[in-house]
């Protein structure tokens, strides 16, 4: 359902007159350029803005300045540059937070990809920590600058300043502000040839012209610490090439200009994507035939590619020159070797006498001239190549470049999978993927190819398992665990008081089985438990048709009420009034979801089973049994799942039972299987575990969430950062009628589980072996 601006009336009247008409004007534009969940983040942080108190200029310039940078480089560039901001709030003031928004536009149109977008992020905030008072005067030149500078000439010139005049507060407003003679000497000397972005159209024209189809690059920094070192690369069907390049010279004194450059580069790479693919021979390759893997798959393309059009060779010839310091004189090393072998395959007239030269020649011509079986060749040939390197005394170091030529990539496509979402891109010159999403039927009778890879241009995903004549499924043929689409969800900063827009991406994964057995076998060995936990549930209050005595509105007359009634007035006596009986319907109308912690301290030991030791992950397992076993007695309606998490972008969730679906010897091998990894980001999970409760239609709702530690994750080390932000889950929960338990293995969560979950809604246990018996009781006691 598409995001109307009219729906949002308060929204509109807290933004004030003056933002609410801004908002307005630009609403077609960011309708445009926003999805509908990234339409409500972009209101919602309009209002976050306006909640800081810094008035509403600061409001107007994020909603003019985020669809412009919507536009140029994605909606999540809009989102981190909001969260930098709310960040920055403390630290600045509203003249320049509404500075870093209007300039927001002109930063994502010159460096163009939201990589790099981020690094200027990480340099403002920087900025703001070592000169504060420099961020105004940069903002205000920031367009002057990035026509200059790369982003990493940007950053050297700015910590130049830093370390320069980092007590000279004067002093760093006049160079960030390029008033002074030492600001302009350093820009001169980060200046770059040609920059990426000023040349960006024409070369997209010159690919289209030489392939006839279209190509998508952008623009990459590796020069955050040194202007060298950093080369094209080609990943997941995109060009990636530095964002400057200066005139090339080739130590012969001849000098090649960097649009040049820029032409050679693009044009090698974009054959690679023409004629090269992955092969995963070459990914299991050693590091040390890698570098001989790219020299002869360099060559071949480059051969198809000018075989096609004469005129790469002058344009190519002239970047792969040996330089005269080690042209055939003393000890070469492995990059110097791997450079003139370049040379003598691209130029049939060149001539040296070294050995590997020679070698590479001859393995190069045996290659075959189709695509038939090539990367055979090359693998065999390149293996034979390192052999005689090693043999010659030529040392591989994986950590040093192995080769100096200017214009070729890396040739890490050759060896690295692209990514499942990425393939097929339009903007790469191919077919979109489309996932469509179909129930059996359809995938029996419908399915065209059933073995097509990954790269196929439509994928068909089915919700249940697909099993083979031999009784395997398709995911376990294939050793693919089936994941759902990124779900993401904000995240509440307590520094700043407000939330982050979709901040985590959550992933719902597919729970591997195990052995039904392991889960029976527990019952089996519990059966005196199981007998105590069965007379509890009989002792629960019934269902059923309830008549109430002895009340004043009923819906019938209790007649021998009404007799002692009237007796009591013939008497001269204050009668009863309570002369009804009500009938009601009595039905235990709750839903209720066990939320499992499965991080990696879950595999933690404990030794105080007398039958010896256990973890923390097997006490977890039995108690969802039990509990689970309770539950199917009762007739409440109930579901399993369970969490970990590996940073904010991978957070994972698993159902081992659906509400609906029935406790069988499916969910018990589901159970049987868990296991415990990662970390605990414990905000996100409560709140995808609450959107499945908000779709159930019963009158009560309860999340009893079992862990045995305190929310944690590998990239936060504020420790209070989590911990409130699963506090704001909780109470956002509470708002939709949803209530949350916690049950805490932790001996030390008394020290903050009662700020997160309430002091009523938790339960600290002592004696953590005894989880399974505890768990089912406390579920009875709560829901009676």
């Amino acid at each position: 359902m598409a995001v109307q601006l009219v729906d949002y009336p308060e929204l509109l009247e807290d933004l004030g007159e003056h933002a609410a008409e801004v908002l307005e004007a630009n609403w077609h534009e960011a309708a445009r350029v926003f999805t509908s969940r990234g339409l409500e983040a972009y209101l919602q942080g309009a209002g976050s803005l306006k909640a800081l108190g810094r008035g509403s200029d600061l409001v107007v310039a994020f909603v003019e300045s985020a669809p412009q940078v919507a536009r140029e480089i994605g909606e999540q560039a809009v989102f981190e540059m909001l969260s930098t901001a709310i960040r920055m709030y403390s630290k600045t003031s509203a003249q320049v937070l509404s500075l870093f928004f209007s300039t927001a536009p002109v930063v994502a149109r010159r460096l163009g990809e939201i990589g790099l977008f981020r690094g200027y992020l990480l340099l403002i905030d920087q900025l703001l920590a070592q000169a504060p008072q420099g961020v105004r005067p940069m903002l205000g030149k920031i367009e002057v600058l990035l026509d200059q500078m790369t982003l990493g000439g940007l950053r050297r010139w700015a910590m130049w300043g830093v370390s320069a005049y980092r007590n000279d507060f004067a002093a760093q407003a006049e160079f960030f502000g390029l008033t002074s003679p030492q600001a302009l000497a350093v820009m001169q000397q980060e200046r770059r040839g040609v920059l990426f972005i000023d040349i960006q159209r024409r070369l997209v024209m010159y690919l289209r012209a030489l392939w006839g189809r279209d190509f998508f690059l952008r623009p990459t920094s590796g020069d955050f610490e040194t202007r060298e070192g950093y080369r094209p690369y080609v990943e997941d069907y995109f060009i990636y090439v530095p964002d400057a390049y200066d005139d090339w010279e080739n130590g012969h004194g001849e000098r090649t200009p960097a649009l040049e450059v820029f032409r050679a580069a693009a044009a090698h790479a974009s054959a690679h994507v023409v004629h090269s693919r992955f092969d995963a021979r070459f990914e299991l390759a050693a590091l040390a035939v890698r570098p001989w893997i790219g020299l002869l798959e360099d060559a071949w393309v480059e051969r198809r590619a000018i075989s096609a059009f004469p005129g790469l060779y002058s344009l190519w010839r002239q970047l792969v020159a040996v330089p005269a310091t080690v042209d055939r004189v003393g000890e070469p090393d492995l990059a110097a070797v791997l450079d003139r072998c370049a040379l003598a395959l691209l130029d049939s007239e060149y001539r040296d006498d070294h050995s590997l030269v020679a070698a590479s020649r001859e393995a190069f011509a045996r290659l075959p001239q189709d695509d038939s079986d090539r990367y055979t060749g090359i693998l065999e040939s390149a293996e034979r190549l390192a052999a005689l390197a090693k043999a010659s005394g030529l040392e591989f170091t994986p950590s040093a470049d192995t080769s100096t030529i200017v214009y070729r990539d890396d040739n890490r496509y050759l060896w690295t999978a692209p990514r499942i979402a990425d393939l097929g891109d339009p903007l790469a010159g191919g077919r979109p993927q489309v996932r469509k999403y179909v129930n059996l039927m359809e995938m029996l009778n419908t399915l065209d190819v059933e073995n097509a890879g990954d790269d196929a241009q439509e994928v068909w995903v089915l919700s249940t398992e697909l099993y083979d004549d031999d009784g395997t499924t398709f995911n376990e043929r294939e050793g693919k665990t089936p994941i759902s689409q990124p779900m993401t969800y904000s995240e509440w900063d307590y520094q700043t008081q407000l939330e982050r827009p979709l901040w985590v991406t959550l992933y719902e994964k597919r729970p591997k089985a195990g052995d039904p057995e392991v889960i029976n076998g527990f019952l089996e060995q519990q059966k005196p438990l199981v007998q105590r936990l069965k007379k509890l549930i009989e002792a629960v209050q019934p269902q059923g048709v309830i008549r109430e005595r002895k009340v004043e509105d009923g819906d019938e007359i209790d007649i021998n009420a009404a007799v002692l009634a009237l007796s009591d007035i013939r008497m001269g006596q204050q009668p009863d009034p309570r002369i009804g009986i009500r009938t009601r319907l009595h039905i235990r109308d709750l839903s209720v979801m066990l939320l499992i912690d499965l991080s990696e301290s879950t595999n933690d030991t404990l030794r105080s089973r007398a039958a010896g030791d256990v973890t923390v992950l097997q006490l977890a397992r039995e108690a969802a049994a039990l509990l689970a076993q309770a539950l199917e007695r009762i007739g409440d309606p109930f579901m399993l799942c369970g969490f970990d998490s590996n940073g904010r972008h991978d957070v994972e969730f698993y159902r081992f039972k659906e509400f609906d679906g029935p406790y069988d010897d499916k969910v018990k091998a589901r159970l049987a299987g868990m296991t415990g990894q990662l970390s605990t980001r414990m905000g996100a999970a409560l709140r995808h575990a609450g959107g499945l409760m908000e779709r159930r239609a019963s009158q009560k709702k309860l999340i009893i969430l079992l862990t045995d530690g305190e929310p944690a994750d590998n990239d936060v080390r504020d420790p209070q950062y989590l911990r409130f932000d699963a506090k704001k889950a909780v109470e956002e929960l509470a708002r939709k009628g949803i209530r949350t338990f916690c049950l805490s293995l932790d001996p030390y969560a008394d020290e903050y589980v009662s700020r997160i979950f309430g002091a009523r809604n938790y339960l600290v246990l002592d004696h953590v072996d005894r989880l399974p018996e505890k768990l089912p009781q406390l579920y009875i006691a709560m829901t009676k």
